[in-house]
């Protein structure tokens, strides 16, 4: 089979364009659960062992004995599953790694996204008011940098201004 060299570019294009998109870091599992995290933490028994992919920003981070916490407040994710960071927060959440965690790895403010498995509830505290967090039990997690954060979203601005030349 022949292959013009002025079909090539036509043949290129569609790969350049895939090369360029950021694909989903996670698949969603078939019984993935498909609530917020205020949602699964006012009926947590509903959801329980269901699976999630769920990001947001990093508020603190525990260390214990034989794993780490981390707990983030939770916004909606986009199509390449980082967190929409201008969107509106969907409640809290703990995320449950093994081992030890480094902090300054996961500094407050940071956005994740991590997958893995709805383990129950723990009720807790922000600031003076009780809250019912839901556990996940991390199977993977990623921290985004700013420039993936920047990846693929528009940056065309646009504006109008007013010169004032002095001679």
């Amino acid at each position: 089979m022949r292959i013009a060299i002025r079909h090539l570019p036509l043949l290129i294009l569609p790969l350049l364009l895939a090369a360029c998109a950021p694909a989903p870091i996670y698949r969603p599992a078939p019984d993935a659960v498909a609530a917020t995290p205020m949602q699964v933490a006012q009926a947590p028994e509903r959801y329980a062992h269901g699976s999630v992919i769920w990001g947001g920003t990093v508020v603190a981070v525990r260390n214990l004995a034989g794993d780490s916490e981390i707990e983030v407040l939770a916004y909606p994710l986009d199509g390449s599953q980082r967190p929409r960071l201008d969107g509106t927060a969907a409640g809290r959440f703990i995320a449950t790694l093994p081992g030890y965690v480094e902090p300054l790895d996961y500094p407050a403010g940071a956005p994740v996204t991590v997958s893995g498995t709805l383990d129950g509830s723990r009720v807790g505290k922000v600031g003076q008011a009780d809250y019912v967090f839901p556990l996940v039990t991390v199977v993977q997690s990623h921290r985004w940098t700013a420039d993936e954060m920047q990846k693929g979203r528009n940056n065309v601005h646009f504006g109008v201004g007013v010169g004032v030349g002095i001679r």
